[in-house]
């Protein structure tokens, strides 16, 4: 049991690391994150509401294919 926890504790480790050097090196191409059409942005003069529903959708599915290819292959 502790075998399986360390290895998808490693496997999430390293997904994460990639992700933060994609952001670190790539930040000026990825603005579109949280800005795309059907993402809830509201914005007053003391109140900002913001809820990025389909970037939050286009995270889970591209989340799901990836885990579903390392379960795959593992």
């Amino acid at each position: 049991m502790f075998m399986a926890t360390g290895k998808f504790l490693i496997i999430g480790g390293i997904i994460l690391f990639a992700v933060g050097i994609i952001f670190y090196f790539f930040h000026d191409k990825l603005r579109w994150i949280g800005h795309l059409p059907g993402d809830i942005r509201v914005e007053r003069d003391n109140f900002r509401f913001y809820v990025p529903i389909t970037t939050m959708i286009l995270f889970s599915l591209l989340l799901t294919v990836i885990i579903n290819l390392i379960k795959k292959f593992l």
